[in-house]
Formats: C-alpha cells, structure tokens, sequence
C-alpha cells in the first residue's frame, strides 16, 4: 500500500476547545442583617474582574424571594418567583459560594436556593470562599460538599478561608495582608477555569442526563 496516497481518517468530535470565556455565577450565601459577605465578595470580585477568562454575575440571596415550601410541582406564583434566578444558574459554566459558618454549617437561604435547583446544577464545577471566626466557614464548606456531590457537580479542591474575617480587613473593605489569600484565589480560580472548560465542552459534546 502506498502510504503517501493513505486516506485520511477525520476527526469525530469537537477537537478545540471552546475559547468563550466562562460564565461564572457568585453566589451570597448569608442574609443576616450586618453580614459580613459583601466585603469577601467585593475581594473576590477584584480577582475574577482582573481575569480575561471570566465573567461573573452576582447572585445574592438576599436578593432572592424564593419560596420557602418545596415541591415537585409549584404553583404559578412559585414558577414565577423562581423563574429568574433559574434562568441565571442554567446559563452559568461554574459556581463560587461565598458562605458563612452559622451553627457548624452553611445558611438555610442558600439550601433553599440549592434543593429548588438540579439540573442547573449538574456537570458543572462549584468551589468555595468561606469566612468566620476561628474555623474560617470550613465547617460550612465541608457540609456543602457532600450537598453539591449529590447534584452531580464537581467540587473544587482548594479553598479561601478568612478566620477571624473581621479583623482581616480594613474599613474600606482591603484586606490588611493579602499575599496569602491572594495565592489561595489563584489556585482556585485556575482549577476552577481548568474544570468549567473540560465540563463545559463535555456537556456540548453529549449533554448530561444524570
């Protein structure tokens, strides 16, 4: 056989990754009066605002008038209520919750937030800035793991933690030694970026039906 006359065997499947920059959906997770959230979030913002392959909406659920009684089949005033934010968490490639620790675990607004959803959860990465008092929110984070597991998202390794966050930031919302949590944001936000594109093209390739 001549080689040089070989025909040649096309590729099946997408062979270059899409390029479009991520849709990243941040998501408050405290609604108690005085919160601390809005300053990580800010300080996480300046981080994923400064990165070309980003782009981040804010979804706050203080913001949110979900309802409070689930069930599998909502009434009008329920679809319509959920109607915008679940429209925002379809159209995001991955999630950051940014959560505060409240009694060893994670707020009940952002589980409410969290067990009205699946599908727009699922294939896709989550990863976690958590903030507190000497645990940092890890306790809260650990508890979203094993939630996020059971919607078929991916969990992110690495984390940001602020312990003892108050005293962490000055009255203009920077924060007073930022090597360290800087370090940590680039580590996630690289593996986050890493799995939202290998997920994203995933699910464009063959949609998942879990």
């Amino acid at each position: 056989m001549d080689l040089t006359t070989a025909p040649t065997i096309p590729a099946t499947g997408p062979t270059t990754p899409s390029a479009a920059p991520l849709k990243v959906a941040v998501i408050l997770a405290s609604n108690r009066e005085g919160r601390f959230a809005p300053v990580v979030a800010d300080w996480f913002r300046t981080h994923t605002d400064a990165h070309p392959g980003i782009g981040t909406e804010l979804i706050d659920v203080a913001e949110l008038d979900l309802p409070i009684a689930l069930s599998y089949r909502p009434d009008a005033d329920a679809q319509a209520r959920l109607a915008a934010v679940s429209a925002r968490l379809a159209a995001a490639d991955a999630f950051v919750v940014i959560t505060p620790e409240y009694n060893h675990s994670y707020p009940a607004p952002l589980k409410n937030l969290i067990d009205w959803h699946r599908a727009e959860w699922q294939a896709k990465p989550v990863a976690f800035v958590s903030y507190g008092g000497v645990s940092g929110g890890l306790r809260a984070v650990e508890h979203l793991r094993q939630v996020f597991a059971e919607l078929h998202t991916v969990g992110i390794r690495e984390t940001v933690s602020f312990h003892n966050a108050g005293a962490l930031f000055d009255d203009t919302g920077r924060h007073r030694d930022p090597a360290g949590c800087d370090a940590a944001a680039k580590v996630l936000l690289d593996q986050l970026i890493w799995w939202g594109h290998a997920l994203r093209d995933a699910r464009a390739a063959r949609p998942y039906d879990a």
